[in-house]
């Protein structure tokens, strides 16, 4: 059957006929559908998402490389390349930025699967060709690169998650995939230790860093570079093969179950969020722009970036503590446990208590003030205390986790959710640029001002989380009353037949790819 138009019929709009691009994709699959969804067969297709989804985007190891560069600085990149420390986080930024808001538009006009995997192998290439950078231009190049590369992927993950699980679900997945960060420090640090220990004629130790840890294609070894070269093919092709665009579309589902995919995000009425839309929509751009709500979320991010740009500082920092390169790459170990630990108990807390995502991120702020106050305030000469604060700082990561899938929970309309997402991810850019600007050498050995600034954005984000809240229940209230006196609305769409008739059906209004504020049935998750 094939979808030609959508009436839009009540007492006010008898007659409106609006364009098949206005039309969810979705709606093809379930329009005119009357089988009900049986609980039992809706968790088997949930599961059965789970198995082919979640780990291609946990197994992605993109997140490795933002704390690849850090644990470089400590095995002589700086010295080999003549970096500042405000170098050294920037330029990765700044290629993220520029590329973040075509990569968006790209993953609409694209096969979402298709073009990340693209970006993949492109960011796998970038990432192994800092082991041939011998100058500061050549690694501004491949750093450049590899942010261009990589604002694909974070952006993917969103879009997908929305399509393929509900609301409620999508904060326990996206906390999934995003505290594969922790992972990626764990694995990062335990290379770097192992590096130190390696002496290879003309190989500096920061460059053994980047072959394993991208999985280079290049090597001057022969077998070694089969051996490499073949695992970045497996990433890159495992996404141009496995990694599906759509639930209309996802080859590892039957038909039946495509459908049933879909009618499952529907079956709660708060869903609303809608599947996908290939046509760029000028209306929603400006919708989005025009959203309180857009800014109140890219603030927070920017600011929230600022407190996780030490990613890059933490093996700097730790050293300076006083502790040995050795000391120090196993240590940064432990920050990634930190990483998982808060990012798995924030979103375990938000599934389980419903509207309590703002609270939860607050509070993830109380012990990343505290450990700011013992970084500052402690001796230097206590470096187990020193080092306890740095840890409870990186507890504050979980609010940016739970910020992410909020976003994508209270954003519809499948444009507005493609700007808004690179109106965040942007805005994290920005913080994580001007993070590394901070620590500039007059202010060494404590940094005051530093943590000064950073318990400032700690403070001003927990109110922003706050802030956001209000006005979003605000408006629930709003609509709520509202929709006491309106008449029920009827959505039609004519297909053709295989035999040739043409038949109008109906279809949820959830289908029609309206925005949260356009669509008034539309209720903000608190």
């Amino acid at each position: 059957m094939s979808l030609r138009s959508v009436v839009l019929r009540d007492e006010k709009h008898t007659g409106v006929l609006l364009s098949t691009k206005d039309v969810d994709a979705g709606a093809q699959l379930v329009a005119g559908s009357t089988s009900a969804l049986d609980p039992d067969e809706a968790l088997k297709i949930r599961r059965k998402i789970d198995r082919h989804i979640m780990p291609l985007m946990c197994g992605d190891i993109q997140a490795m490389d933002k704390t690849t560069l850090g644990s470089a600085a400590i095995l002589g990149i700086q010295q080999a390349t003549h970096l500042t420390t405000n170098e050294l986080g920037t330029v990765f930024y700044l290629g993220f930025f520029v590329f973040e808001y075509p990569q968006n538009l790209a993953l609409q006009r694209f096969p979402v699967g298709k073009w990340m995997s693209i970006n993949i192998f492109v960011w796998a290439i970038a990432l192994a060709c800092h082991a041939a950078c011998k100058s500061f231009t050549g690694l501004v190049v491949v750093r450049f690169l590899l942010g261009a590369c990589e604002g694909s992927v974070t952006a993917g993950f969103l879009i997908v998650s929305s399509m393929f699980y509900t609301r409620t679900e999508q904060t326990l997945r996206v906390g999934y995939w995003f505290l594969m960060i922790g992972t990626g420090q764990i694995i990062s640090g335990f290379i770097s230790f192992g590096t130190l220990h390696m002496n290879t004629k003309g190989f500096e130790p920061w460059q053994w860093s980047d072959i394993y840890l991208c999985y280079s294609i290049f090597s001057i070894d022969r077998r070694l570079m089969i051996i490499t070269g073949v695992m970045t093919l497996i990433i890159a092709v495992s996404f141009w093969l496995f990694f599906p665009d759509s639930p209309t579309n996802a080859w590892f589902l039957t038909p039946n179950e495509r459908v049933k995919a879909v009618q499952r995000i529907k079956a709660l009425q708060e869903n609303q969020t809608g599947v996908e839309n290939k046509h760029f929509k000028t209306e929603q751009m400006v919708e989005a722009l025009t959203d309180p709500k857009t800014w109140l979320f890219a603030l927070f991010s920017a600011l929230i970036n600022v407190v996780n740009s030490l990613t890059i500082q933490q093996s700097l920092i730790i050293a300076s503590f006083g502790f040995t390169d050795v000391q120090t790459t196993l240590l940064s170990c432990v920050i990634g446990v930190v990483f998982i630990l808060a990012i798995f108990t924030a979103i375990r807390l938000a599934t389980r208590w419903p509207n309590s995502r703002a609270y939860i991120g607050a509070i993830s702020f109380i012990p990343a003030w505290s450990g700011i106050l013992l970084v500052n305030l402690l001796p230097w000469s206590d470096r187990a205390g020193l080092l306890v604060g740095q840890y409870m700082i990186a507890i504050s990561v979980a609010s940016f986790a739970l910020a992410l899938s909020w976003l994508n929970n209270v954003t519809a309309g499948h444009t507005k959710r493609i700007v808004t997402n690179a109106i965040m991810l942007s805005s994290s850019c920005i913080g994580n640029l001007a993070g590394p600007f901070l620590w500039k050498a007059q202010y060494k050995p404590r940094y005051h001002i530093p943590w000064a600034v950073i318990g400032a954005c700690t403070i001003t984000c927990s109110i922003l989380l706050l802030v956001i809240r209000v006005v979003l229940a605000r408006e629930n209230r709003i609509r709520d009353t509202e929709h006491l006196d309106v008449i029920e609305e009827e959505y039609i769409i004519e297909r053709i037949t295989e035999d040739g008739r043409r038949v109008e059906v109906k279809v949820e209004k959830g289908f029609l790819d309206l925005t949260d504020r356009v669509n008034r049935d539309f209720r903000y998750v608190l």
